[in-house]
C-alpha cells in the first residue's frame, strides 16, 4: 500500500498553497505563481507532475552527489530499518552505524582528525561549532576568547547560532541577529570588488582584514574564524590563490581555532575529499552534512581535531549539547553505503581528472555570451556573472531580476540552476555524463540568448 496518494498536480498546488509553509520563501508571491511539484528523479534527472524533464544543475541543494535512484543507498537504508531503526547515542550508549561511520570518516580526513560529533544537518553542526569552540576556550582557562570571526555574505546555515555565524544581512535583519561574540570581516570575492587590486593583491587585503579584526577586538579574546573553503549560497565565490595560505598564516600567528565549513565541499564536490585538502589548509574543526548521504537521509556532523578533542577528554566535564538524531542509525548506515560507492566508483578521481576539467572547459565557453562577465568553476562547483556591458561588467538594475529571468527561464527549458542576484551558480551530481554535461551547458547557452532578448526587449 503506498503511503501517498495520486493526486493530480493542481490538487498538490492547492494542498501545498493551504498547508505548507516553504523555507526561504515568499509566500504570498509563491501562492500567486503556485509551486512546481516534483514527484521523481533519476541519476542526474527530476521530473515535474507534468512528466517534464530537468537536468538537476543543483544536485537537490548541492547533496545528491551519488545521482538520485541509487539502490545501494536504499538497500542500506532498508536492510537498518529491519536491524535497528533508531536509538540514540546518549546515556553512554552507541551503535555499530555510527561508530562504523565515524571511523570511515576518519580515514578519509586530514591526519589531525580522528573523532566526530553526529548531528542531524549542517545548521545544527555549526550550532555545534559555536558550542564546542568555547568549551574548548573554557577548558584551556581562557573563557574570555569567546568572539568567532566569519566574513560577509557567508552561509553557515540558518538556525540561530548557524546564521549569525552566516552573513547575510537580510537573514540578520529579519531575526535581530548575530547573536553576542560573532563579528564578520570582508569576503574574497574579486569579481565583486572595484577591481582595483589585481586577484593576488585582492586575495591578501581580504585575508588581511582577518588580521585587523583580531587586532580591533582584541588577540585574547578571539576564539576562532570560520569560513567555507568556497563559498557557496553567497555565489560560488573562489578566493583567489594567495587568500588561504594568508588566512592560515594569521590563524597560526594568533593561535586561533580555524574552522573549515565543509557542508558543501565535502566529500569530493571539489575534485578531493575535502577542501582543506584542495586549499591545503589545517584546519581544527571541519563541519560537515549534505554530501556524506548523498541527500538520501538527514546526517550532518563535525570532525574534531585532536587539539581540541583531546582537550575535552582529558579535562573532562559534561559537554551539554546533542540531537535526538545524533548518529541516527539509518542514515548512517546510507551515508556508509555513499561513502563506500564514491570510493568504489572513483567519484572524487572522476570530478578531479575526467567530468570535472571536461565541465569546466565548457563553461568558460560560456564566458564568450554577451551577457556574462566572469565564470569560474572547481571540481563540480561554477558560476558565472549575468551583466549588462560587457566591456564595463555594468550590472543589470536590480528591478530587472537578470539572474531570476535567467532561472526561470532556463527550467523551461530543461535545466535546474540557482540565482544568487545576478549570479547564476551550479553544482550537478558527481555521475553527470559527457554527453549530459553538453546538454546542460548548450541549453545554458540557449537560455541566455532568450534571456538577453528579454532583457533588452
Amino acid at each position: 500500500m503506498a503511503a501517498i496518494e495520486k493526486r493530480s498536480r493542481e490538487d498538490w498546488q492547492e494542498l501545498d498553497k493551504e498547508h505548507h509553509l516553504h523555507p526561504f520563501t515568499d509566500h504570498k508571491s509563491l501562492h500567486q505563481k503556485r509551486s512546481r511539484i516534483i514527484t521523481r528523479a533519476d541519476g542526474v534527472y527530476i521530473y515535474d507532475a507534468d512528466g517534464n524533464r530537468i537536468l538537476d544543475g543543483m544536485s537537490g541543494l548541492w547533496c545528491v552527489n551519488a545521482g538520485y535512484g541509487r539502490q545501494e543507498l536504499i538497500d542500506a537504508a532498508t536492510a537498518q530499518m529491519k536491524e535497528l531503526p533508531y536509538y540514540n547515542n546518549f546515556f553512554q550508549c552507541a551503535h555499530p552505524p555510527s561508530i562504523e561511520l565515524a571511523s570511515m570518516i576518519q580515514d578519509i580526513s586530514p591526519p589531525q582528525f580522528n573523532r566526530v560529533f553526529f548531528a542531524g544537518s549542517g545548521s545544527e553542526s555549526n550550532d555545534t561549532i559555536v558550542r564546542m569552540v568555547r568549551t574548548y576556550w573554557d577548558l584551556m582557562g581562557q573563557p574570555g576568547r569567546h568572539t568567532i570571526i566569519s566574513r560577509h555574505n557567508a552561509y553557515h546555515g540558518s538556525t540561530v547560532a548557524a546564521a549569525s555565524l552566516g552573513g547575510m544581512k537580510p537573514m540578520h535583519k529579519q531575526s535581530g541577529l548575530p547573536i553576542p561574540g560573532i563579528v564578520h570581516v570582508d569576503q574574497p570575492y574579486w569579481f565583486g570588488s572595484d577591481r582595483s587590486l589585481s586577484p593576488d593583491e585582492f586575495g591578501l587585503a581580504t585575508a588581511r582584514s582577518l588580521e585587523e579584526k583580531i587586532k580591533e577586538v582584541g588577540p585574547d579574546t578571539v576564539a576562532a574564524f570560520i569560513a567555507e573553503p568556497i563559498q557557496g549560497a553567497g555565489g560560488v565565490i573562489v578566493p583567489p590563490d594567495t587568500y588561504w595560505p594568508e588566512v592560515q598564516r594569521i590563524c597560526d600567528e594568533y593561535g586561533i581555532l580555524l574552522i573549515s565549513d565543509e557542508v558543501i565541499t565535502g566529500f569530493g564536490r571539489l575534485g578531493e575529499w575535502f577542501g582543506a585538502d584542495y586549499f591545503q589548509t589545517r584546519p581544527d574543526f571541519m563541519p560537515f552534512a549534505k554530501g556524506v548521504s548523498s541527500g538520501y537521509l538527514p546526517i550532518g556532523g563535525v570532525l574534531v581535531s585532536d587539539r581540541v578533542a583531546d582537550v575535552l577528554i582529558e579535562k573532562g566535564g559534561e559537554f551539554f549539547h546533542g540531537y535526538t538524531y545524533s548518529g541516527h542509525p539509518v542514515a548512517c548506515a546510507v551515508a556508509i553505503a555513499n561513502i563506500k560507492l564514491i570510493q568504489n566508483e572513483n567519484l572524487v578521481e572522476r570530478i578531479k581528472n575526467d567530468i570535472g576539467p571536461y565541465l569546466q572547459e565548457k563553461w568558460r565557453a560560456l564566458g564568450e555570451h554577451p551577457l556574462v562577465g566572469d565564470t569560474r568553476m572547481v571540481g563540480l562547483m561554477g558560476a558565472f556573472e549575468i551583466v549588462k556591458s560587457k566591456e564595463t561588467l555594468q550590472r543589470f538594475d536590480k528591478k530587472q531580476g537578470a539572474g531570476a529571468v535567467f532561472r526561470d527561464t532556463l527550467i523551461e527549458d530543461g535545466v535546474c540552476m540557482r540565482a544568487v542576484g545576478d549570479t547564476i551558480i551550479c553544482a550537478p551530481p558527481f555521475v553527470l555524463s559527457h554527453a549530459e554535461a553538453d546538454e546542460m551547458v548548450e541549453k545554458t547557452w540557449n537560455t541566455l540568448e532568450r534571456t538577453q532578448k528579454e532583457l533588452t526587449a
